[in-house]
């Protein structure tokens, strides 16, 4: 049966508990166990310490997923002196699943837009569960002109499982939309930084993803299609979904290794959600570095090293 969540870290709490609890009771029965508990304890961070640096691609999968991972919303309130979230398309609505507006990043002006994920069931209905419709897509064109028009870098943050499917969806323009997002950026004249900072899936992740820099968390994924989507349509089996994370290259060590992915911003130990200021404050400094070579740049020179960076992904060597 595949596993459908990540649950380590809930094992290393349970044995901990367990721990304390004998612990307690040696206490109770004036005999000593510290230094052996001790010894366990230092065993236990040593194997969580090799666990993390060996995880699977599934693996990492469902940890990009994890229900208490930061998202938009988290970054933006950290990386921000000031923000101002805008919304809507001026043709149908706004959507929810997709934040964005000004911010002031290190004291310059910034354009950021994200998709927006729930950390639990009622804002998961609130936010569609991060998977935008065609409004969204006209959302982040329209903020993305308005960066250009005022010169202003943008930031994006991607952590969507891929842009919604839906038939009202589709009779709006999903498709459309989204092409229109790639173009603009595509042709942008102002700094434009990606970060994969979860799920990255699908179109709805690529309409954020044309960028003059992509970084990426060390537990992040990126990929056309989910792994379950994959081994669904080319192997008939739902089973085998570990064998085609494993087979489609989605981590970002190895899109690094294949050029697409321009930095990997490591995680705390267990994962971003378990020590958020360190992970915030890592993601921040990395933003800064590239955002000062970037604004460095005229835009001519920036819109050509954009697109020779994009002509190259996919180049077959023989």
């Amino acid at each position: 049966m595949v596993k459908r969540q990540f649950d380590y870290e809930q094992k290393v709490r349970e044995i901990r508990d367990k721990l304390e609890e004998l612990n307690n009771l040696s206490s109770n029965m004036e005999f000593d166990l510290s230094q052996e508990i001790e010894s366990l304890e230092e065993k236990i961070e040593n194997n969580r310490e090799r666990r993390y640096k060996n995880l699977s691609p599934w693996e990492k999968v469902l940890l990009s997923r994890h229900p208490e991972r930061p998202n938009s919303n988290d970054y933006i309130r950290y990386f921000c002196e000031e923000w101002i979230e805008l919304h809507g398309d001026r043709h149908f609505g706004d959507d929810s699943s997709v934040i964005g507006g000004i911010g002031r990043f290190n004291g310059q002006a910034v354009t950021i837009l994200g998709y927006r994920k729930g950390k639990d069931t009622r804002e998961n209905l609130q936010y569609n569960f991060g998977m935008p419709h065609p409004e969204g897509y006209r959302k982040i064109q329209r903020l993305l002109l308005q960066a250009e028009k005022f010169q202003r870098p943008v930031i994006t943050l991607i952590d969507t499982p891929g842009a919604y499917p839906g038939i009202g969806a589709e009779e709006r323009g999903q498709a459309w939309a989204i092409s229109q997002v790639l173009m603009t950026l595509s042709a942008l004249e102002v700094p434009v930084i990606a970060v994969v900072s979860g799920e990255g899936g699908s179109g709805g992740a690529l309409a954020l993803a044309v960028a003059d820099r992509l970084l990426m968390l060390s537990n992040a994924v990126f990929s056309v299609a989910s792994p379950e989507a994959c081994a669904s349509i080319l192997w008939k089996d739902l089973e085998r979904v570990e064998d085609m994370a494993r087979a489609m290259k989605i981590t970002a060590h190895d899109l690094q290794r294949l050029g697409i992915v321009d930095e990997i911003i490591e995680e705390p130990l267990g994962g971003a959600h378990l020590n958020f200021p360190e992970m915030a404050e890592k993601l921040k400094k990395a933003l800064q570095k590239h955002l000062g070579e970037l604004t460095s740049q005229d835009s001519g020179e920036l819109s050509e090293r954009r697109y020779q960076k994009l002509r190259k992904i996919g180049e077959f060597r023989g």
